[in-house]
């Protein structure tokens, strides 16, 4: 299975604004850290929503990848998502994702996302991925 750094390169490679950090993947799941920006944050100084969820997406791309490989073309097919809490907007979004099934053309996930240095989950999100036919032999 790839290392950190493999999906790091890749992800870098193929998305010119990739500015998340892998901090653990494998055993199906991962756990991603994303520094906020000025251009992350909506009016109030909290997170904005579509940070929110580029952050859980790219957890569960990660953590696909953790259990099948760097597979590109695997893509989002749904996103739910639950905004619990006020995100601050001085702290880097951490994203637990645990993979709930990986079957041969679909997987299904779940992530917590928190403000760093705070226990309580601001978003609760539940995605799936369509894994293209021939990325499973």
């Amino acid at each position: 299975m790839p290392t950190i750094a493999d999906i790091e390169s890749f992800l870098s490679g193929a998305f010119t604004n990739f500015d998340t950090k892998i901090v653990a993947v494998g055993d199906g799941g991962a756990t991603i850290r994303r520094e906020i920006r000025a251009a992350d944050l909506r009016p109030g100084g909290t997170v904005s929503g579509p940070t929110l969820m580029a952050t859980a997406d790219t957890a569960l791309y990660v953590a696909l990848f953790g259990e099948i490989g760097i597979v590109p073309m695997a893509v989002t097919t749904n996103m739910n998502i639950n905004f619990l809490r006020k995100p601050s907007g001085s702290a880097a979004i951490v994203a637990i994702c645990k993979l709930l099934k990986v079957g041969r053309s679909l997987a299904v996930g779940e992530v917590s996302l928190y403000s760093e240095g705070n226990d309580d989950p601001v978003a609760h999100v539940v995605g799936s991925y369509s894994i293209p036919p021939d990325a499973r032999k």
